[in-house]
């Protein structure tokens, strides 16, 4: 199934949220609520209620009142759901041949070759946002994340500071908690950031090259004293197609059903901050180079005997076609649907089980 992308909302349904209680404004096409920062606006909650339900792209731009900060429409984008179609587009979609083009919004290509026709298409967005993440590609993976502002605007994590204790001191609610692990940020390039801040942070990474050292050796050795027991070529090559297919299947279902609990996530600190540990902080950072595994010395610590191997290679240009889309196939489980696509070296489980990711038909290419 695909990824849920953001709705198009009523102009109704906007006009009519212009209280405390529920407050959207708009910037174009896009529709945002930000009853949540009603009570952090520097110039208070009241003036912001002025223009509850309207437009604000003229008074954020306007310079003799107050011309808004970058940040300020960073906060805004945190707060983006959905899409509105303005007058404008909405007389473009009546008149056209093909009204699907344009609504839901945002439009296709030919939807806003229409729209630019007919002098509608100023502030029309030009690309879906997945309503999970609150990203649109595998792109937005790789934008830097502003670190303080990320902070005060969701209070969530401070990437600033080691992660395991304000996850475990933060008293979170679980719905809180999952509604922000699984919308990614990036950190310093996909530098690692800091998780325990003392001695044991070197063994919360792994370097892509521990995993050969590691892993190579017991494998060669039980292919070795495999093919002492069982000297048919034929016979050696069935029981790797079979062993291939148990740990596809088992890292499936580990992927889904361990990793993804979130529905069974007990709702305290400590089941949270396990998740965390073991899962939640790969959708949290999912660019940070060091941590696309589990190290040796947590597999040893929690005796898991499997894990996504794959990623540690999936990293690399260089890959095989196969491995590249692969790799293309589990970013699109980041950035656009963690509900679905647990299949990590093979998409043959997702296949079997219903959860296959299907990205929505692109109706858009981004602006330049």
């Amino acid at each position: 199934m695909p990824g849920r992308t953001l709705p198009t909302i009523l102009s109704s349904d906007v006009e009519s949220r212009k209280t405390t209680k529920s407050c959207y404004v708009t910037l174009g096409t896009k529709v945002f609520d930000i009853t949540p920062f009603l009570a952090d606006h520097p110039g208070g909650g009241d003036l912001i209620l002025q223009y509850g339900g309207k437009d604000v792209t003229e008074i954020m731009g306007d310079e003799i009142s107050h011309t808004h900060s970058e940040a300020a429409y960073e906060i805004l984008d945190d707060h983006l759901i959905g899409f509105m179609a303005t007058d404008p587009v909405m007389k473009t979609a009546v008149k056209s041949d093909h009204p699907d083009n344009i609504i839901p919004l945002p439009p296709n290509q030919e939807g806003m070759q229409e729209l630019k026709a007919n002098g509608a298409a100023n502030g029309v967005a030009t690309k879906n946002v997945y309503s999970t993440t609150g990203m649109s590609s595998a792109d937005d993976l790789s934008i830097e994340t502003d670190l303080s502002a990320d902070y005060r605007t969701h209070k969530f994590l401070d990437l600033n500071r080691p992660l395991l204790m304000q996850v475990w001191n933060g008293g979170f609610s679980k719905d809180f908690y999952l509604e922000q692990v699984h919308r990614p940020r990036h950190y310093k390039g996909g530098a690692s950031a800091p998780l325990f801040g003392n001695f044991l942070e070197p063994l919360s990474k792994t370097p892509w090259w521990v995993i050969p050292i590691v892993w190579l050796p017991p494998v060669a050795y039980g292919t070795f004293l495999s093919f002492m027991n069982i000297p048919s070529t034929g016979a050696m090559a069935a029981y790797w197609i079979l062993g291939l297919g148990i740990w596809t299947l088992v890292e499936y279902f580990l992927h889904r059903g361990l990793f993804h609990i979130d529905g069974y996530l007990p709702d305290n600190r400590v089941g949270i901050t396990l998740h965390f540990l073991l899962h939640g902080i790969h959708h949290y950072l999912p660019m940070d180079k060091l941590r696309l595994v589990m190290p040796p010395t947590m597999f040893v610590a929690l005796a898991t005997p499997f894990w996504k191997l794959a990623h540690a290679v999936f990293f690399y240009n260089w890959l095989p076609s196969y491995y590249r889309e692969l790799k293309k196939y589990h970013l699109q489980h980041h950035f656009a649907d963690y509900e679905n696509g647990f299949g990590v070296t093979s998409r043959f489980w997702d296949r079997v089980f219903g959860t296959e990711l299907a990205m929505p038909t692109p109706k858009v290419v981004k602006a330049t």
